[in-house]
């Protein structure tokens, strides 16, 4: 394994040498999801007592955020095989220690505003990073978070914050874009505001949900929950133990049933988060996909909807239309770059429109190294070609996570010998992939 500096867990093989045309079987679990994991990770600041959260996916985005967490006194420890995590804030934070270099690397730390702006007038918070998706505004979130006092400048890399003290209730705020960070700073700032504050056009994605249940457990009542509007009674202080597991993964499981689809194998998906692939799995049966599911049950929050899902060999045709992603209850954004993946199986020509990043759409045109055709016809929108006959190549990992785990699946199939190069950004946002894929029949060798 090679060590790249952060924790042992969350560390992997840099490259990856696969072996391709090889049916796939069995069956595997989703992982808990990423985007929820570190939207907790960043409202456990909202409280003083003790965090214990349930099998958090140890990934290197997690890993980063800990450092960043631990840079400013937060302690935590992993508890047990299964990835339960424990969080315990000090009685203050110091933030003028904090990991600038592990802040920069990831998008969430832009979610640390939204609580700490309860405990502090002034404070700096270096420049949001994370995969290089193109320009990505932040404007949503000083607008939101404007109405609870905060100001910001930006100088020398960093936000540089200050907060009005004695300001007036919010009252309802409009979102100005629908993100699921901007709604989770938003929820985080209304959380210790003690009023109502009502949030419109909210994002009601998955990481949104297990951030409001996460935040009922610690006594803040939320009406609306899966809706785009949500109204928060706040409370000045929070100070109890909590103990709370978030649900799987919907990316993780769409990465996993994309794997079956290209491979054509027969894979059974274990607990993926039906509610939230619902939309890509409809499209996909348009387009050919024979699927069986089993029956319902709940995640370890109570709440969310999980199935065992079973992805059976299928003849595939283009799609009818453009596939484009849509804020919840549509197509995930993050699912859309695995769709250029199977539309490079079915029969026809399909145009795909990834109309939320500028640099995202140019890292699929990578699956070309493959095989595929892959066109790029303007920087938001592909025309994908199919079916293609798949064959090995070397290829560097794009700095962005989807695309690099559409090119490892890519090349599953392909016949020959594949080299994925500089696999970083996978270990960011998926846990032992390469492994866990292995036991699926996948020849993955690690260098």
């Amino acid at each position: 394994m090679f060590d790249y500096g952060g924790d042992p867990a969350t560390t992997g093989p840099r490259h990856l040498r696969v072996r391709g045309g090889t049916a796939l079987s069995g069956s595997i679990d989703v992982k808990t999801s990423k985007n929820a994991g570190v939207a907790l990770l960043c409202a456990s600041l909202l409280n003083r007592g003790p965090t214990l959260l349930r099998r958090v996916a140890r990934i290197e985005e997690v890993n980063r955020i800990l450092r960043v967490l631990d840079s400013m006194g937060v302690e935590h420890e992993w508890l047990g095989p299964e990835g339960d995590l424990r969080i315990q804030p000090p009685e203050r934070l110091d933030l003028s220690r904090i990991d600038a270099d592990a802040a920069r690397r990831t998008r969430s730390i832009i979610m640390f505003l939204g609580p700490l702006l309860h405990d502090y007038t002034e404070f700096d918070l270096p420049f949001a990073g994370g995969c290089e998706l193109g320009d990505r505004t932040v404007e949503p979130h000083l607008t939101a978070l404007r109405r609870f006092g905060l100001s910001i400048e930006r100088s020398h890399g960093c936000y540089c914050a200050t907060v009005k003290e004695n300001i007036e209730p919010p009252g309802a705020i409009v979102l100005t874009e629908r993100g699921d960070t901007v709604t989770a700073n938003a929820i985080m700032a209304a959380a210790r505001f003690p009023a109502v504050t009502v949030i419109r056009n909210a994002s009601c994605n998955y990481q949104v949900q297990d951030l409001c249940w996460f935040l009922e457990k610690l006594g803040v009542h939320i009406d609306g929950i899966g809706t785009t509007t949500l109204e928060v009674y706040g409370r000045d202080e929070i100070d109890t133990p909590v103990d709370y597991a978030p649900a799987e993964d919907p990316i993780e499981a769409w990465s996993l049933v994309s794997a079956a689809i290209v491979t054509e194998s027969e894979i059974t998906v274990c607990r993926t988060p039906i509610e939230f692939v619902e939309i890509e799995l409809a499209l996909a049966e348009e387009m050919g996909l024979a699927y069986s599911r089993g029956p319902e049950y709940l995640a370890a929050n109570g709440r969310t909807r999980l199935v065992d899902l079973t992805v059976h060999p299928s003849p595939l045709r283009a799609a009818a239309d453009k596939i484009h992603p849509m804020p919840f209850p549509g197509l995930n954004i993050d699912n859309l770059p695995f769709f250029a993946l199977i539309a490079s199986c079915a029969e026809g020509g399909t145009m795909i429109h990834d109309w939320v990043y500028e640099n995202r759409a140019i890292y699929l045109t990578e699956l070309n190294r493959l095989g595929a055709q892959v066109r790029l016809l303007d920087p938001h929108r592909l025309q994908v070609e199919g079916p293609v006959r798949w064959s090995g190549a070397d290829v560097v990992c794009p700095p962005a996570l989807r695309p690099a785990v559409v090119l490892l699946l890519a090349m599953l199939r392909a016949q020959g010998v594949s080299e994925l190069r500089h696999v970083d950004v996978i270990h960011r946002g998926y846990e032992q992939l390469a492994e866990r894929l292995q036991r699926l029949g996948a020849e993955i060798d690690p260098f």
